[in-house]
């Protein structure tokens, strides 16, 4: 089956990928806030098809084939409960968002790499009580020396960071793109109109 767009205002461009669904899981909350849990419109609709999600929200757009036509899904929930991961992954990633994509030794957000507190050549290992977000400046500044050595001490103790203090934090970095059908169930830090 091909399945067509369709613009329900025939004066408003239309562009199938500029219509991603928000992802919740079935308690209704998102599945990741930072990536936030996305799905394209087609496996939004392939979903649905398969009666994997209930369609909560749809934007005013339409797809459509010789037998069938349906508005794109702006907010699907899972029917099956997917439970979360208790322990996050040790990524790169996942160790700039605890960080709060920010060097942790001077303040920089561009840049970033990560840096081993106490160095490899004398020990440290790469686990999330050693590594860090760093610039590439301060990274190189501090070598493979102890923090004492060139008084660069990180702004905050690395730690292992829990699933919930990823999501915090990713809620700090809201997507430059948020449609209003999603607002009700993302919980960004801003001010509620009174």
């Amino acid at each position: 089956m091909t399945l067509h767009v369709q613009p329900r205002d025939f004066h408003q461009p239309v562009s199938p990928e500029a219509c991603p669904a928000l992802v919740l899981n079935a308690d209704y909350r998102p599945l990741s806030y930072y990536p936030l849990s996305l799905w394209s419109w087609q496996d939004a609709i392939k979903a649905v098809f398969l009666d994997r999600v209930n369609i909560v929200s749809v934007y005013d757009r339409a797809v459509s084939s010789p037998s069938f036509s349906m508005l794109l899904p702006s907010v699907v929930s899972l029917k099956t409960y997917v439970k979360p991961s208790r322990i996050p992954a040790f990524t790169r990633f996942n160790v700039f968002l605890r960080d709060r994509f920010t060097c942790q030794y001077c303040g920089a957000r561009e840049d970033l790499t990560f840096d081993h507190v106490i160095p490899r050549s004398k020990g440290g290992l790469t686990t999330w009580d050693n590594v860090v977000a760093a610039c590439s400046p301060c990274n190189l500044r501090k070598g493979d020396r102890l923090p004492i050595e060139v008084e660069m001490f990180p702004a905050q103790r690395p730690f292992a960071p829990t699933v919930n203090d990823l999501h915090m934090n990713g809620r700090l970095f809201p997507p430059n793109y948020l449609h209003e059908s999603w607002v009700d169930y993302l919980y960004w830090d801003s001010e509620l109109e009174p």
